[in-house]
This record gives C-alpha cells, structure tokens and sequence, in this order.
C-alpha cells in the first residue's frame, strides 16, 4: 500500500540526517511483514493498521512488537464506485451484480482490506452474488482507471487516506451496517526493544503527526508527481513546503 510507501521514505530521510542507516525492505502482504517484524528481520513498519484491520496479526504477535505510535488518526477502509454510478451504498448493490460483471476488484490477497471485504459480503448476502477478484492494488487501479475513463461501471476495495480517491472520480459507499469497520488509526511499529536499542530514533518517531492535506500531499508527491526513483527529492519538496508547520522535522 502507498501510504507505506510515502512514510518509508519520509522516515528514511529523517532517520538518515539523525545518522542511522536506513536499508528498506518492500513487503506486499501483511502476514508476512508482520512475521518478519516479530522475528526482528524489519525493524519498522511505516504504515500499520494494529486497532481494526492488523488486529489479528498484533494478537498474534503481540509479544514481539513495539507500537512506536499512530501518525494519522482517521484511516478507512472502502467500498467505492464512479462518481457518475446511480448507487451510494453497499445495501444497493444487491441485485445488480450484472450491471458490475458479478466482481468486486479488490487488491492484495494477504491485505487486511480482502479479509475485511470478505466479511462484508457475507453480512450484506452479497457473497452470492459477487466474488472478490484479488491481484494487487496495481492491478485494480489499472481497472479503475481503465472503467472510469469508459465511463464504465465497477466496484472496488479503496481506503483512506489514498491519492486515488481524488486522482479518480470515485465515491465511498455508505456501509449502514458497518461492516467495512470503524476509522482507526496508522501507526509506526517496531520490532521488540527497537526503542531502547534506537532511543533517539523512537523519540522521533513518537513525535511524527500528519493531517488530511500533510499526508495527501507527502503521498501525491511520492507516488504520482515524483515517482519511482526519485522519492528522496518528493520527500525532499514536501519538507520544503511543510516543514515549517511540522514541530518533529529534523533539518
């Protein structure tokens, strides 16, 4: 997911002018980050969700991981479609399973958003109608993309915050009955005893918050008006621009 994307490398450039060395590891599926976490083969997790949608791999856990502290409070996980879509809630999907080829596009198959999602079709009885096509967040952007520039119909799994909800015309579905779980939290973890073997970059840590309008626009520069390769100068422009309002940056 993009968001760990964007606070790796903004913690990569802290870190380093605290004057550790920050090696990055890229890991797509939750189980096995969070394993590797425990095991002390990561040190930090940039962009964890351990109150709701990592709950069981933190129980699971629990004993070998420090939660270093949440840096954004009202994350969430979505069902979405088109702006220009006649629906506005998971409830009016029953019945129309034709109208969006009977899938949901999801993304990763290990993601905490396809288990979630898993769940919500079967508390809505969607589960009969629809099936969870699952690949990667790559993937089901691709086919956002592709449906929304045809002005064509589909669902897919999305959460916020996420720089596709504004690079597309998408809209959340209502979820009545809550299913999609409640906003919570994006913390940074660290493998047990990272703070007492790095206490200078745990204090730091500890301090990082970000807004609505700080995370979207770190995550739009690292991912989109930057891209890949040059993340270093899109956390460098972000700085720039934010790092004056910021209480925690390290010059």
């Amino acid at each position: 997911w993009t968001d760990g994307l964007s606070t790796a490398y903004l913690l990569q450039d802290q870190l380093g002018k605290l004057g550790y060395d920050v090696k990055m590891k890229t890991l797509t599926e939750a189980g096995p980050l969070y394993a590797g976490l425990a095991q002390g083969d990561v040190d930090l997790y940039p962009s964890a969700w351990p109150e709701l949608t990592h709950a069981e791999y933190m129980t699971k856990y629990a004993d070998s991981i420090e939660d270093l502290g949440a840096y954004y409070d009202n994350a969430k996980l979505t069902i979405a479609v088109p702006e220009y879509s006649n629906i506005d809630s998971i409830e009016d999907l029953a019945g129309k399973g034709a109208d969006f080829g009977g899938k949901i596009v999801g993304i990763e198959p290990g993601a905490g958003l396809t288990k979630q999602t898993v769940k919500m079709l079967s508390a809505y009885g969607l589960d009969s109608e629809y099936s969870l096509l699952t690949s990667s967040t790559a993937a089901m952007l691709t086919e956002l993309k592709a449906a929304t520039e045809k002005q064509e119909d589909i669902v897919v799994t999305l959460w916020r915050p996420f720089w596709a909800n504004d690079a597309f015309p998408v809209k959340d579905l209502e979820d009545p009955k809550g299913a999609m779980g409640e906003a919570e939290g994006l913390h940074f973890l660290g493998t047990k005893g990272f703070a007492k073997e790095f206490p200078e970059a745990a204090a730091l840590i500890e301090k990082i918050r970000l807004d609505d309008e700080q995370y979207g626009s770190l995550e739009d520069l690292v991912v989109n008006q930057y891209g890949e390769g040059r993340e270093a100068d899109a956390v460098d422009a972000w700085l720039e621009r934010n790092g004056d309002r910021l209480g925690w940056v390290v010059d």
